[in-house]
């Protein structure tokens, strides 16, 4: 695995310096509620749309991408060009400018306007669950780099690099997370470029790359047909030893219905592209948050497309290191596929190189649990704290129970991510599926918001409740321990259906608004005209 140098550990030093100065200076200009949680709506579109994706691309990408990439391919990238492009550019011209627009400092907020306080509540609470929970799986993803870089312990990397995010996040607020994350970005993408270049060369090229690849597949599919197991034990295996697709899929971007992968076409098209992507990129309040804090209408929507153009090369510079990986060391099955990365990195990274990735990741990582704990914060004050507790507070001490939240925030991640290292399964995998359980029917409950004026209270919060119970109910009946016990097939043939579980979910809950809706009576035409077309601005929402 190999272990950091002293040039290494200066270089990371370096990175960590940086970016508690850039924190500092910024937390200089934070003095009210307003300013630390939308920065004073003062951040201009190239920062912002920078954050943006250095946001997206966290620890649990870098490691979690790479140990998917390994196992399924490149189909994994998708997730980047058909889960953000498109979304993106639908959002920054669509979506995000009714938001700015109406002056709010939360999606859960915007559905109060439109709707009620219950609505609000309700998503609320679940964002505010998975953010919480997101945040220990992220930390968690920086602790198993560094296990397999240095050796360091899982508590110590755990605990420096949740009091470093805290400390920059309490002093400035989103403005910190924002500017920090340039750097991070910046930071990152360098190193992940390096990782590719390095990879590449020790490999022999990328025609080198494509036949070892299928070498390496095309042995273990001999290996694994050598054995009892019928297919179908080795296809619902929550944690299997074979690598999924044929090697033909290995670079294919495109997967067949009945592929063994968590990726084929069907859940690429109609889980990711319409439900996922959009969910998280118009719905998701860390996402938001940074177009509401921009200083203007033009430069929101201008984030949203300079980030949506630096997403076009994310997937080659954080999916091909697995399949280098998978070149190199071809052994790793279930779970230690997230070991990946880690292991190309310690084999292949001169001295110094390897600092410099290492600061990508944390980079990575960092970008990804400031923006969650900001957001975090910003939905336990405005949406909870400010609506049922003190409503009438002043600024100054919104400004404190912001901070006091966000070490709150911290404490739980910690202790979260610390009880989540006890199990054994993949890092992205947990990402997916904890979004999945209510992604579908937020977005359901949002777009018919904007969409249809004839949507309503009732049909938005029987809507939401009945999708996310689907979601979860689809997890538990095709879960093993269950289908197992009482011997009947599992719902879905492919490992980790969270895609097609985001899918039903949104469609039982546009049923659910749409006959809820139709059954009761409308709404008052106030709550109506937070629909689009009405683009009511700042001062009329207000």
């Amino acid at each position: 695995m190999g272990s950091l140098s002293a040039i290494d550990y200066a270089i990371v030093l370096l990175y960590l310096a940086a970016t508690t100065v850039v924190g500092l200076w910024v937390s200089v200009y934070v003095r009210t509620g307003r300013e630390f949680f939308l920065a004073g709506r003062t951040l201009p579109w190239w920062a912002v749309g920078l954050s943006l994706v250095a946001t997206d691309i966290g620890g649990t990408d870098l490691i979690g991408v790479g140990g998917a990439a390994y196992r399924h391919g490149l189909a994994v990238g998708n997730f980047e060009w058909i889960g953000c492009v498109p979304a993106m550019i639908v959002a920054a011209f669509v979506f995000i400018p009714h938001f700015w627009r109406c002056g709010v400092t939360t999606i859960p907020e915007f559905l109060e306007r439109r709707f009620d306080v219950k609505v609000r509540t309700a998503v609320a609470l679940c964002w505010l669950a998975f953010m919480a929970c997101n945040l220990g799986v992220m930390l968690l993803a920086s602790a198993k780099l560094m296990d397999a870089l240095a050796g360091w312990p899982v508590p110590l990397t755990i605990g420096l690099v949740a009091a470093l995010v805290c400390f920059y996040t309490w002093t400035g607020g989103l403005a910190a997370v924002v500017y920090t994350d340039v750097l991070q970005g910046i930071v990152m993408i360098a190193g992940c470029v390096l990782v590719v270049i390095v990879g590449l060369w020790n490999v022999g090229g990328w025609t080198s790359l494509e036949q070892r690849v299928e070498q390496q597949v095309e042995s273990r599919e001999l290996s694994v047909e050598s054995q009892t197991s019928t297919p179908s034990s080795i296809t619902l295996n929550s944690q299997p030893s074979t690598l999924n697709p044929p090697r033909f899929e290995h670079f294919s971007l495109v997967l067949p219905v009945d592929t063994s992968s968590p990726f084929p076409w069907t859940g690429i098209l109609f889980g990711l592209a319409l439900v996922i992507s959009p969910a998280y990129w118009i719905g998701n309040q860390a996402i938001v948050q940074r177009a509401l804090g921009a200083r203007s209408e033009y430069e929101a929507k201008a984030s949203y497309v300079w980030g949506a153009l630096l997403k076009n090369v994310i997937p080659l510079v954080i999916a091909v290191p697995g399949l280098i990986a998978l070149a190199k060391f071809p052994g790793l099955t279930g779970p230690e596929t997230d070991k990946a990365l880690p292991l190309l990195i310690g084999e292949t990274m001169p001295l110094g190189l390897k600092g410099v990735f290492v600061a990508a990741f944390l980079a990575a990582l960092m970008s990804s649990i400031d923006s969650y704990l900001s957001s975090a914060a910003t939905i336990v004050t405005n949406d909870f704290y400010l609506r049922f507790m003190r409503p009438t507070a002043d600024e100054r001490r919104v400004l404190r129970i912001g901070r006091m939240v966000t070490i709150a925030l911290t404490v739980w991640a910690i202790a979260f991510a610390w009880h989540l290292s006890r199990y054994e399964t993949g890092i992205y995998t947990i990402f997916q599926t904890l979004i999945a359980f209510f992604n579908g029917p937020a977005f359901a409950v949002l777009l018919t918001g904007l969409v249809f004026k004839s949507a309503n209270r009732y049909g938005a919060l029987a809507g939401f409740i009945g999708g996310v119970v689907t979601a979860v109910s689809l997890f538990l009946l095709n879960h093993p321990a269950l289908y197992e016990r009482f011997e009947w097939r599992p719902l879905f043939q492919i490992q980790d259906p969270y895609l097609y579980f985001s899918v039903w979910a949104f469609l039982v809950s546009l049923a659910v608004i749409g006959s809820v809706s139709y059954a009761t009576k409308p709404d008052p035409s106030e709550k109506q005209q937070f629909a689009l077309g009405n683009m009511p601005s700042a001062g009329d929402a207000a």
